[in-house]
């Protein structure tokens, strides 16, 4: 065997290792992309099972135990992120609610700009440990918001606290839950027809 044909068997199995070694490393980094896109929806998910962060809970009616006489405050905050050109305030910045009552809110949103523009709303309660214990009917916060220009509109929340939060000792001495909304932009809205100015009326309470 000549010495170029011994040189090239060597090189061989080397060539083909650092193949092998591309293509793992190439899988890996595609495996823990996936992984971070699919973390995302796990993690929205966890946090609307358990509550946690803040995260509250969806509800369908009222509860079947109705209220309890222990009462509790509820206060509310509004924020709107950079690039959203909205006014948006509750109605009301605090109310006392016996838990287990179910509630209507509303909170009034301005679009002040010439165009029209979509938002969508992020939210949490305080302190983070009551997520689990907030449950809402209804709420603004389920989907994209459009506003024409200069529309206003107001946005109901139908609410209550969970009645269980009374067999949590850890929070005996809770008087005060803050819920908070943040509308950020939305670049690309889902297509939709633009609400016309009659979507603000109210309906009624629950």
């Amino acid at each position: 065997m000549t010495q170029d044909s011994t040189s090239k068997s060597r090189k061989a199995p080397l060539l083909s290792r650092d193949a092998l070694v591309a293509s793992l490393c190439g899988l890996v980094v595609a495996l823990m992309v996936g992984a971070s896109y699919a973390a995302v929806p796990f993690y929205n998910w966890f946090c609307r099972t358990t509550g946690f962060n803040g995260t509250t809970q969806v509800a369908n009616a009222a509860p079947t135990t109705g209220a309890i006489a222990r009462k509790i405050s509820v206060r509310f905050d509004s924020n709107v992120a950079g690039g959203l050109p909205w006014k948006f305030e509750p109605e009301q910045n605090e109310i006392e609610i016996p838990i287990g009552q179910v509630t209507t809110i509303y909170y009034t949103v301005t679009n002040q700009s010439a165009r029209t523009t979509t938002g969508q709303a992020a939210y949490n309660v305080a302190p983070l440990t009551v997520g689990a214990y907030f449950q809402k009917i209804n709420c603004f916060c389920f989907t994209e918001q459009t506003m024409a220009p200069g529309e206003k509109r107001e946005m109901p929340v139908v609410f209550y606290v969970d009645p269980s939060i009374a067999d949590d000792h850890e929070n005996d001495t809770l008087n005060t839950i803050t819920l908070s909304y943040t509308f950020y932009p939305v670049k690309e809205p889902a297509p939709q027809p633009v609400a016309s100015g009659d979507g603000d009326k109210r309906k009624g309470s629950l």
